[in-house]
């Protein structure tokens, strides 16, 4: 027996050794909230080859890498953006602007917008160091572009045949879904079965689809109905994308969009809705043309305008959309945040622009510029046309998530809209902490397990055991979003650290580290 001593106790010693260096990174005395709720008192969370690997107790431990907390800040799965612009990846491949915000997961190619073919996409976008991980739905109106280009009509037996090919190739390669884009061209031009055939191929993979709505103002409700339709007989989940209301003759139809989703659910029709916490949309200027006066592209648009009778009709239809719809009855509704033909725009507004060339501010006038504009080359506007009410009460609904329709920025380049800097922490700060419109927990969820669930990443959203450590953490009394719309380069408040795939990629002295531990998701 003697002789097992001086083994025994080298035993524990070696074991104990183990344990005291067994984390890349220790999170002690933080709030977790791991997917559902909140920790009571402070926790603790270890971190070790990109995994969690242990919570509770672990004051004693040692790690590569020990981050104390206060025993007040938040340690919440990294938010997963819903609905991301980042077009600009390979260019900013940093994504610094959703980091500092919290973001670690983004799905990407919203809007109809996703790229195809998708496997050459995504294995170029792999050869880059990646501030998050990127997920991404393929795009209907990239896809119809490539086969039809931009013509108004519907798809031959062969031009339908290439689509769902194209859409099968994105499943394969990874893709998490089908985005549409049914407000723009070309996906305007598109009819309801064609987009139900398009999305049955996703639907076969285990894909969600993603609908910016065909009308977000006046044709609301019917947009809602067909996003509806679209998914329960192409039997696929449904996201209706930054759901809002546009345009005062509408405001308060999000009591009726709301009961769609619930009658639609207690049908057995899976669909839910992601929102950005802002009372302005952004997109082209061109969503004040109709869609028929862009068929076949920039030139045609010209030929168009050079005709009298035509250029009238498109005249009086973008004064009834500025009266009547994303135009917000104001010519002030319509700010400028990126003319690259006349830069002094930027941040200004439509009626800043007629005062400029002596014009009256009338609905007219405002038409006008907007031909004007868009013969220069569009621009891209922000559309201050969206009511309180509505937003809160979406923010409200249990099945709605968070998600920025934000893109990728630059402290002073153009004038893009607040929620690109934004989104996450104003949720945080403002309807939470100041409003009192949802609790924490509530909208902690709709930013982390929520989308995680609906997307299909079983190993992220939440703070588990053997979950991928994308981790956020902040202050709950102090994180505030900053910019605005008149002032919008402004990084948040309160985001102390955020970690990607078990690596510390934020934190401490408030710019970002050298890592960049995101990665490229696909779809299995």
């Amino acid at each position: 027996m003697k002789k097992l001593l001086p083994i025994i106790a080298l035993f524990f010693l070696t074991n104990s050794c183990f344990l005291y260096e067994r984390f890349d990174i220790l999170l002690l005395n933080g709030i977790v909230f791991d997917g559902e709720s909140l920790s009571k008192t402070p926790q603790d969370v270890g971190i070790k080859d990109g995994k969690i690997i242990a919570i509770g107790d672990l004051e004693g431990y040692g790690a590569a890498h020990t981050i104390m907390l206060n025993g007040i800040e938040i340690i919440s799965p990294g938010f997963i953006d819903a609905h991301a612009h980042i077009e600009r990846i390979m260019r900013l491949p940093d994504a610094e602007s959703f980091i500092r915000q919290g973001v670690t997961t983004v799905l990407a190619g919203p809007d109809g917008r996703g790229p195809a073919p998708m496997g050459k996409f995504l294995d170029s976008l792999e050869t880059y160091r990646l501030g998050i991980n990127t997920a991404w739905l393929t795009g209907h109106n990239t896809i119809r572009r490539n086969v039809m280009g931009t013509e108004n009509r519907k798809p031959t037996p062969e031009e339908m045949a290439a689509m769902k090919a194209a859409v099968k190739e994105a499943m394969d390669n990874g893709a998490f879904g089908i985005s549409t884009g049914l407000k723009y061209v070309p996906g305007s031009f598109s009819d309801v079965e064609e987009v139900i055939e398009l999305s049955k191929v996703a639907a076969a993979q285990g894909g969600i689809y993603t609908s910016h709505l065909r009308e977000e103002g006046l044709g609301l409700l019917d947009g809602v109905q067909e996003a509806i339709q679209i998914g329960r007989e192409a039997n696929i989940p449904i996201v209706l994308t930054h759901h809002k209301v546009i345009g005062k003759p509408m405001w308060g139809a999000s009591v009726k969009t709301l009961a769609m989703v619930d009658s639609a659910r207690r049908l057995g029709i899976d669909v839910m809705m992601d929102q950005y916490p802002y009372t302005a949309s952004s997109t082209g200027l061109s969503v004040l043309i109709p869609t028929w006066a862009m068929a076949g592209g920039q030139d045609e648009f010209k030929k168009r305008i050079a005709d009298p009778v035509t250029r009238s009709r498109i005249h009086s239809e973008i004064m009834f959309n500025i009266e009547n719809d994303r135009g917000g009855a104001d010519l002030d509704v319509v700010q400028f945040a990126n003319v690259s033909w006349k830069p002094d725009l930027n941040g200004r507004t439509l009626k800043d622009w007629a005062i400029e060339k002596e014009l009256e501010p009338t609905f007219s006038n405002g038409a006008d510029l907007v031909i004007e504009g868009q013969f220069n080359g569009g621009a891209q506007c922000i559309f201050h046309a969206i009511g309180e009410e509505d937003v809160q009460r979406i923010m409200q609904h249990p099945l709605a998530m968070i998600a920025s329709d934000g893109g990728l920025v630059v402290p002073g380049q153009g004038h893009p809209h607040p929620r690109s800097y934004g989104t996450f922490p104003r949720v945080l700060g403002y309807y939470v902490r100041e409003m009192g419109i949802i609790s924490l927990e509530v909208a902690l969820r709709k930013m982390t397990s929520l989308p995680a669930e609906r997307i299909g990443l079983d190993n992220r959203g939440r703070i588990q055991e053997g979950m991928q450590a994308d981790i956020t953490i902040f202050h709950p009394g102090y994180i505030e979003d900053v910019g605005t719309f008149e002032d919008p380069h402004h990084y948040p408040n309160g985001i102390n650290y955020v970690i990607v795939n078990g690596q510390l990629v934020y934190g401490g002295m408030e710019e970002l580290t050298e890592v960049r531990a995101g990665t490229v998701l696909r779809k299995k």
